[in-house]
This record gives C-alpha cells, sequence and structure tokens, in this order.
C-alpha cells in the first residue's frame, strides 16, 4: 500500500477541569502553550501535514499561532471527539490523505519518536483502526480498554459498568489513532451520542470498526506516562515538572554544567553550548541562545536572548529580548529589556536597565543607570546614577553618546541630545543641548557655601 499520512490534533475543547476560561491548549510548559508540543512532534513526523481542530476561543488560538495559518479545521459547535473527525473528513479527504494520526493536544509530553514507533506497529499489522493504550494503578477519568471475547472495544469513564463491562484491568486509552480513512468513513454516520455525556466519541470507532470486520489494533504502551493528557492545575504542573526533568537532563548529558539542577527551567527551544556553566534556581525560555564558555549565576531569567562567547551573567539579572555580545559582564542585578544590545566587552553592572538601546564594544555603565533608546559608544563610561530622559509625555527620543565620552554621576541627559567622541560631562548635570567633540559640559548651579547659624 501506498500510505499517504496526514494528522489531526484535537484541540477544540473549553477543558473545564483547567478552571479558566482560556483554552486548555494554550497554557503554558516552560513557557510554550501546550498545543506547541503536539504541533512539533507530528510536524517531525509528518511535516506540514497537521490540521488542529479548533473550537473554544478558537480565535486566541490562532492568534497563538500565526505560522500555521490555513492548518486550522473549526468545529464550530464542541460536540465531542468524534463529531471532531466528522468535521475535518472531507478536509482531510481533499488533501488526498489514506491515514490519519489522531491525538489530543493536552498530552504534551509524547514525543515524535513514540509517535513514529506506534504508526509502524500500526500499518505493519495492516490496522484499519489502531490506538494507543497504557497501564495506570488508577485508571481515574481515563476511557476504559476492555478486552472480552477475543475483541477491544473502548467504553468511556462515565459509562463504564463493571456488570456489564466487568472490572476495570487499569489499562486506559491514551488518545492517539491511527485511522484508515476509507475504512471507517462508513463509520462516522454511525457514531450515537447516547452517552452520559451527549457528545459522539472517536472511541466508538474501535467497536464499531470490530463489528464491522475491520482489523482493529489497540498497542499498548505499558505504564509510558508521556500519553497521559492534562485536564487539571495540577496535572499541568506535574507534566511540567516531568518536562524540567528530561530537558535538563539532556543538557547534562550534553555536557553542560548544571548545579541545583532541581531548580533549573530550561524551554524546549533554549540552545545551550556545551561547557556553558548553569547555577540554579534560574530560567531560560523561549528561542535563548548560550554560546560557548558562558556562565549564568543564580536568580537569572532569561527570554528570547542571545548570550554570546564567555560571557558572565551574574545573580539577579532579567534579560526579555535581549543581545549581549562575546566578552560580555552584566550584573548582578541588571535588567535589559526588549532591544538591549551590548557589544563585545561592554560592561553593565548593579541596578542598571536597558531599554532599545546599544551599548558599544568596552563602554561601561557599572551602577544605578537607565539607558532607554539610546546609542552609546565604544569605550565611555556612564556614571552611576545617569538617566536619559527619552520620553516626553507623547514621544519617545534617542539619546547618542560619542565613543570615550565620559558622563559624570547623577547626570540627566535629555533626549533628543548628542554627547560627541571624547566629551566629559560634570557630575549632577542636566544636559539639554547637543556637547561637541571634547568638550566639557556643565548643567548644574554653581555651590554656594555659607557659615552655620
Amino acid at each position: 500500500m501506498n500510505e499517504r499520512i496526514g494528522a489531526l490534533i484535537l484541540a477544540a475543547g473549553k477543558g473545564t477541569r483547567m478552571k479558566s476560561d482560556a483554552p486548555k491548549v494554550l497554557k503554558t510548559l516552560l513557557g510554550e502553550p501546550m498545543l506547541w508540543y503536539g504541533e512539533r512532534a507530528m510536524a517531525a513526523l509528518l511535516g506540514e501535514r497537521v490540521l488542529t481542530v479548533i473550537g473554544h476561543r478558537a480565535e486566541a488560538v490562532e492568534a497563538a499561532f500565526p505560522d500555521l495559518a490555513g492548518r486550522f479545521v473549526l468545529q464550530a459547535e464542541q460536540l465531542g471527539t468524534g463529531h471532531a473527525l466528522s468535521v475535518a473528513m472531507p478536509r482531510l479527504v481533499d488533501e488526498g490523505y489514506t491515514h490519519v494520526l489522531v491525538a489530543n493536544g493536552d498530552a504534551p509530553l509524547v514525543t515524535a519518536e513514540s509517535l513514529g514507533a506506534f504508526i509502524k506497529e500500526a500499518l505493519d499489522a495492516a490496522a484499519d483502526v489502531a490506538f494507543v493504550s497504557i497501564e495506570l494503578p488508577d485508571p481515574g477519568a481515563y476511557g476504559r480498554v476492555v478486552r472480552q471475547g477475543g475483541g477491544v472495544r473502548i467504553v468511556e469513564a462515565k459509562d463504564y459498568d463493571t456488570s456489564r463491562d466487568g472490572p476495570a484491568t487499569g489499562e486506559i486509552n491514551a488518545g492517539v489513532y491511527l485511522l484508515r480513512l476509507e475504512a471507517i468513513a462508513p463509520l462516522l454516520a454511525k457514531l450515537r451520542n447516547d452517552n452520559k455525556n451527549g457528545e459522539y466519541y472517536i472511541t466508538d470507532l474501535v467497536a464499531l470498526g470490530a463489528e464491522a470486520g475491520l482489523a482493529v489494533l489497540a498497542v499498548n504502551r505499558g505504564d509510558d506516562p508521556a500519553y497521559l493528557g492534562i485536564n487539571s492545575p495540577r496535572e499541568l504542573v506535574a507534566a511540567e515538572e516531568a518536562l524540567r526533568r528530561r530537558i535538563v537532563d539532556a543538557h547534562l548529558d550534553a555536557g553542560v554544567v548544571v548545579r541545583a539542577a532541581e531548580a533549573v527551567r530550561i524551554g524546549p527551544r533554549v540552545t545551550i553550548a556545551p561547557g556553558v556553566e548553569l547555577c540554579g534556581p534560574l530560567e531560560l525560555y523561549g528561542d535563548t541562545s548560550l554560546a560557548a564558555g558562558v556562565t549564568v549565576w543564580s536568580h537569572c531569567v532569561l527570554a528570547r536572548a542571545a548570550i554570546g562567547e564567555n560571557v558572565t551573567l551574574h545573580s539577579f539579572c532579567h534579560l526579555q529580548d535581549a543581545r549581549v555580545a562575546a566578552g560580555c559582564q552584566v550584573g548582578p542585578y541588571a535588567r535589559l529589556r526588549p532591544g538591549a544590545r551590548l557589544l563585545e566587552g561592554a560592561k553593565i553592572g548593579n541596578f542598571v536597565e536597558m531599554k532599545k538601546s546599544t551599548l558599544g564594544p568596552g563602554a561601561k555603565a557599572s551602577h544605578l543607570t537607565y539607558l532607554g533608546d539610546a546609542d552609546v559608544g565604544a569605550e565611555a563610561n556612564i556614571g552611576a546614577g545617569t538617566i536619559t530622559c527619552n520620553y516626553d509625555g507623547v514621544n519617545k527620543h534617542k539619546t547618542v553618546i560619542g565613543a570615550h565620552a565620559f558622563i559624570g554621576s547623577n547626570s540627566a541627559l535629555v533626549a533628543p541630545v548628542t554627547i560627541g567622541d571624547g566629551a566629559l560631562v560634570g557630575a549632577g548635570s542636566v544636559i539639554t543641548s547637543n556637547v561637541p567633540d571634547g568638550a566639557l559640559a556643565l548643567g548644574r548651579g554653581r555651590q554656594v557655601t555659607k557659615p552655620r547659624k
């Protein structure tokens, strides 16, 4: 058979047990939405052949994933997983798929490798309807797998009846299916909603397939917890902790030194060179990258930050959408906001904040400084207590500080203003006009000393 496999992620539900009106699949683990993990695993196997069924707060899901535009299927009424498959069926057929891999959007720990192994086993068995099962000591609210008379079916937890279905064995439905579209298409019309939830279940395709003489296969993955869905805040944080340990362990195995590893949180898109040293507690999120020779001390938080070679980030620094070039020193207690750039060998120290500003090669701002909308030249020295007054109440304005300039402590530079190369601004000055290259600028009242009474 020449199989062409597509994928369908079911992400339309509200997730009432999360106690939030936000779509459940947008709840985050290590800084990434739950749905991101499923999309990544599916895409690793099938590229762009992944569709996602959305419903509750659909516009919020679409806004969170602009790169998936055109790959969503709207389930306007959330009438169950079987209904979601029926809504997506015309699209799956139009795109020419012979099989569809179906998974819930609330299982972020499932890996591409595990899904690939399941697909291979199902195809090797020529199964028309295949699904993954796992075994739990307490099946909880998961659908039970019932094996009777040589057959297999799935019964939702609310509808399970021990007098009819026998004692629970602990084997439950993991919510992952491989379905041959031509075989299951006639069965969709036979799905019924005469159950306690009044929904059309995709799980009923298992029993319907067996009754129709189709090849039905349950692939048991033992006690693998990666397939468990997330239905409550407690389950969310438990899954996040499992994912955190998995990622930290992978970085340790790759040669990253992670001290106090139990307090280190690293997002799945973070890249870290071997030999980097991290000391928890700290947090790294988004597409943050750490080059060789970097040291990050405790209590730092980095989001979408790029850190060059041989940089030291001292404790209690916060970097967001910032770029730090090789050989820089940052902190402690420094904050780099979006658009902050440190060029080679620059240094910012205690309680320095930068926003949309560049600190040139070898330049220093060592203490108690705010640089907003500023360009600072090479080897310039910014004294303690200096601020760039970039906002006039309506608009933001730019400050330019030339190479080798020296800004005295407790100065206020009122933008727009340019301080020339090699210029000196006296301590305590308020500068409102441009300062030429090499000039001395003083903007303060003359000291008056009188005898004490």
